[in-house]
C-alpha cells in the first residue's frame, strides 16, 4: 500500500546548495520508493504573500521547476504541478475558511511574530499585516487536504501549520458528518543535513550567505566557495574539522571515505585556499551533470510548461472528485442532482418539491465484440448516456472480470486521469477504459462527476 507524501516549494528565490542537500535531494530519493505516492508542487500562491515582485516570482517558478527536474525528479513517477494550476485549491481554501476559528489563526506563529514586532515598535498591532499572511495556514491546509496527503515533510518551524491543518480537517469532518479528510501527519527529517553558509550561520537567503546550486555556472560556484569565512590558521597549522564550515559542507556531498580523507587533510594542516579548492571540485563533480540538464530545461521553457500542465491534470484527477463531494456535502450541489436536500426554514422560500423516484432506471454495462475480434463493454448512465468505453480484451472472461470489479468497487477505487477533453479510468493501476471526448474542460469535469456517480450506483446494487 502506498503512502501519499506531499511537499511544497515556495517560488520566491533561486535554489542554493542548502536547498538541494536539505530538501531537494532527500525528496527526490523518497519519490523513487515503491511505497510512496509523491506529490510535489510549486507554492506560487504562497509566494504572493512573501513577494510583490511579479518578475521574481515568474522567474523563480521556472528556476525551481528546472532545478527539481534536473536533480532527478521523474514526472512520470510523481505528481509535479503548480499550485496556481489547480482551481480546486482556492475553492477548498474558502470552504475551510468558513469552518476555521479566528482564535486558531490568532495563534499562528508568523502572525503572532508580526504582532509582537509591531507592539515592540509602538505601532498598531496589525500594521503591515495582510489578510494573506493571516490566512496562510488555511491555504496550506487546503494544499494538503485537497489531496488527502498522509504525510507532509516539513522543517520544525512548520510543525504548527500541519497541526492546524489537522484541526481544520477534524472540524470540517465533524460539522458535515463525514470522513472527508485524512488527518495528515508531520514528518521531521532529523537526519537531513543543514549546511552552513559563507559566514558559518545556516545557509539562507535571509542571511544573504548562500552558495548557488546552478546560477552562474561553475565559475560562480567556485568564486562563492572561495569567499567562505575561515579562521586565521596558516598552512601547516592543524585545523579543527568540527568547527569548519568547509568540512560540514564537504560532508554533505562526500562518501564516508572521502570525508575521512578530508578530515585528515585539515588536521594535517592543509591551507584554507587548497581546502576550498578540494571542496569546490567535490561539489562540482555532483552538480555539473545536473547543471547541464538544468541549462537545457531553462533554454526550453515550453518543455517545463508541458510537464507542469501534465502534472496539473494528474493532480486535478484527485482533487476535483473530492471538491465535488464537498460541494455536495455543504449544500452547493448542482440543481440537476437527484439527491434529496433537507432545507432549513424552507417555509421562507416556498414549498420544496418532493423527490421523484426513477425506479428501474440505473446505470448498466453492455458487452460487445469488436470488429477485430476483441471484447469490450460500455458503461451507460441511467439516462442512457455513454460514460465509458472499455479497452479491448482478448477474451470475454477477462472483460467479464473487469465488469464485476466495476460493479463492486465503486468510485472510491477508481482513479480518473484528466486528459484535455476526456478521462481515462484506472483501477489499482490497470487501465480500464476511456470516456467520450467532451466539448470542453467544463463538460469533461461534469462527465467525471456522472461517471463516479454511476460507479457508486453500480456498487450499491451489489
Amino acid at each position: 500500500m502506498q503512502t501519499r507524501v506531499l511537499t511544497g516549494i515556495t517560488t520566491t528565490g533561486t535554489p542554493h546548495l542548502g536547498n538541494y542537500v536539505g530538501a531537494i535531494r532527500p525528496a527526490v530519493a523518497a519519490s523513487k520508493r515503491a511505497d510512496v505516492d509523491a506529490f510535489y508542487f510549486m507554492a506560487d500562491y504562497h509566494a504572493l504573500i512573501k513577494s510583490d515582485n511579479p518578475a521574481r516570482i515568474e522567474r523563480s517558478r521556472l528556476e525551481i521547476a528546472a532545478t527539481w527536474l534536473a536533480s532527478g525528479l521523474d514526472p512520470e513517477r510523481v505528481t509535479f504541478y503548480r499550485q496556481s494550476d489547480i482551481p480546486e485549491i482556492p475553492e477548498l481554501t474558502w470552504f475551510l475558511t468558513c469552518v476555521t476559528a479566528k482564535g486558531l489563526l490568532n495563534r499562528a506563529h508568523a502572525y503572532k511574530a508580526a504582532v509582537d514586532k509591531n507592539t515592540e515598535a509602538g505601532e498598531d498591532a496589525d500594521a503591515g499585516v495582510t489578510a494573506g499572511l493571516y490566512m496562510y495556514p488555511v491555504l496550506m491546509a487546503a494544499d494538503i487536504l485537497a489531496f488527502n496527503a498522509n504525510k507532509v515533510p516539513v522543517g520544525r518551524d512548520q510543525i504548527q501549520h500541519i497541526e492546524m491543518a489537522r484541526d481544520i480537517a477534524q472540524r470540517f469532518n465533524h460539522i458535515y458528518g463525514g470522513d472527508f479528510f485524512v488527518l495528515p501527519e508531520v514528518v521531521i527529517e532529523e537526519q537531513v543535513a543543514t549546511l552552513p553558509g559563507l559566514d558559518g550561520r545556516k545557509m539562507s537567503k535571509s542571511y544573504d550567505n548562500t552558495i548557488p546550486l546552478f546560477e552562474g555556472g561553475s565559475r560562480q560556484l567556485r568564486e562563492t566557495i572561495m569567499r567562505i569565512v575561515t579562521d586565521s590558521r596558516l598552512p601547516g597549522e592543524p585545523k579543527d574539522p568540527e568547527s569548519s564550515a568547509l568540512f560540514t559542507i564537504f560532508r554533505g556531498f562526500a562518501s564516508e571515505a572521502e570525508t575521512a580523507a578530508f578530515r585528515k587533510a585539515l588536521e594535517d594542516g592543509i591551507g584554507w585556499g587548497e581546502a576550498k579548492q578540494v571542496l569546490y571540485e567535490r561539489i562540482e563533480a555532483d552538480v555539473a551533470p545536473m547543471r547541464e540538464r538544468y541549462d537545457e530545461l531553462m533554454a526550453k521553457p515550453q518543455v517545463i510548461e508541458q510537464i507542469l500542465q501534465d502534472g496539473a491534470h494528474k493532480a486535478r484527477a484527485t482533487a476535483a472528485p473530492l471538491v465535488a463531494r464537498l460541494r455536495d456535502a455543504i449544500g452547493l450541489r448542482s440543481g440537476k442532482s437527484e439527491k434529496t436536500v433537507q432545507v432549513i426554514g424552507a417555509e421562507s422560500f416556498g414549498p420544496v418539491p418532493e423527490k421523484v423516484e426513477k425506479r428501474g432506471k440505473l446505470p448498466r454495462l453492455a458487452s460487445f465484440r469488436d470488429s477485430d475480434g476483441s471484447f469490450r463493454f460500455r458503461l451507460f448512465s441511467a439516462e442512457g448516456e455513454e460514460l465509458l468505453l472499455s479497452r479491448a480484451y482478448a477474451d470475454p472472461k477477462s472483460a467479464g472480470i473487469m465488469q464485476k470489479r466495476l460493479k463492486t468497487l465503486g468510485s472510491a477505487a477508481a482513479v480518473c486521469q484528466l486528459q484535455q477533453r476526456s478521462l481515462t479510468l484506472e483501477i489499482e493501476g490497470e487501465h480500464v477504459g476511456d470516456t467520450p471526448e467532451y466539448s470542453d474542460e467544463s463538460a469533461r469535469d461534469q462527465g467525471l462527476l456522472r461517471l463516479r456517480e454511476a460507479l457508486d450506483q453500480l456498487a450499491a446494487q451489489e
